[in-house]
């Protein structure tokens, strides 16, 4: 067996990591490391296919690093991805900016630190945020000048220089990824595509933040787990990769797809409401190199990925109609 250890596991992007591991390699063991309890099956999908396989640990790597660490140690996973970051509201990391720098740098210096040398480790595969690049004016690629224009994005980028130096210097072999936009089932109630699915379902108004000018570019979650499987397989140590699609779309536009597949008209929708504090005017990535080097390439377009989380919506439609949709920030 091959063991994983999934870092911010309880989330829904390290929950797809998981449902992907456990669909498509038999011989992989997942660790899932999360802060919280577990969640209901409705964002824990593996469920339907958990087994012996699988295997969660609530621990919170700010507060309890000592605990983290005694599970790595004594189980020794020769890959560990870290989702672990302080990001769910950007806006308040302008109120909260030390916890940001706790969680996305300090904790992680900590951790990795204690693990230079760990013969057992092959790579440590750490998510970073394109959010690095401040506003761009064409995709952005590995070697565009950096310009975080948020604590979140700072903090995010401080971790990220600490880890090439950890390589360069003592040779710790890492990996960053830096995604646009994901998605897909089992998301965060507050992100803009369940929002929007929800508010369309049932009959509620959507607040469209700056009347959703900004432009991102979106990856559905199991091609963001393609890219981790195909990294940590593929790619030489030290090396970090942009990873979308080629094209962005404007939230304005992104809304209007999903208004438009529910039968909805926009006007109907959506309100407009203040630009949160901070926001860039646009992202989008160049991900030339990972597909040349590493030979990823995403699979499932916006249409087919919108269709996806509409599906998940549906069907959990019951449970999830009760759940606030409101940003709640938790440290």
């Amino acid at each position: 067996m091959t063991t994983y250890a999934i870092l911010g596991g309880n989330g829904v992007f390290g929950v797809h990591l998981t449902q992907y591991l456990l669909r498509n390699h038999a011989d992989a063991h997942v660790i899932s490391i999360g802060r919280n309890p577990e969640k209901p099956k409705v964002f824990s999908l593996h469920r339907d296919i958990a087994d012996s396989r699988y295997e969660y640990h609530q621990i919170h790597i700010t507060f309890e690093p000592e605990r983290l660490l005694d599970v790595l140690i004594s189980r020794q996973p020769a890959y560990i991805v870290n989702f672990a970051a302080l990001a769910a509201d950007v806006a308040s990391s302008w109120k909260y900016s030390v916890r940001f720098y706790e969680t996305n740098t300090v904790a992680l210096a900590r951790i990795t630190d204690a693990l230079v040398g760990a013969s057992w480790l092959r790579r440590w595969l750490q998510i970073g945020s394109s959010e690095i690049y401040g506003a761009v004016t064409g995709p952005a690629h590995e070697d565009t000048a950096v310009n975080p224009t948020t604590p979140y994005a700072v903090s995010k980028l401080a971790g990220d220089l600490h880890l090439k130096a950890l390589y360069k210097v003592r040779g710790f072999p890492m990996n960053i990824l830096w995604p646009s936009n994901a998605y897909g089932s089992g998301q965060q109630l507050y992100r803009i595509i369940p929002r929007t699915i929800l508010a369309c379902l049932l009959d509620r108004r959507l607040p469209l933040q700056g009347g959703g000018n900004a432009v991102k570019s979106y990856i559905h979650a199991q091609d963001l787990a393609e890219a981790i499987w195909l990294t940590m397989q593929e790619a030489p140590a030290g090396r970090g990769y942009n990873v979308g699609p080629d094209r962005g779309v404007a939230i304005r536009d992104l809304v209007q797809l999903v208004t438009t597949k529910l039968g909805r008209r926009f006007e109907d929708v959506v309100e407009i409401a203040p630009d949160r504090l901070g926001q860039d005017a646009q992202y989008l990535l160049n991900s030339s190199r990972i597909r040349a080097e590493v030979g990823w390439t995403p699979r499932m377009s916006l249409d087919e990925g919108l269709d996806e989380t509409i599906a998940w919506v549906k069907r959990y439609l019951d449970h999830l109609r009760d759940l606030s949709t409101d940003v709640v920030f938790q440290a």
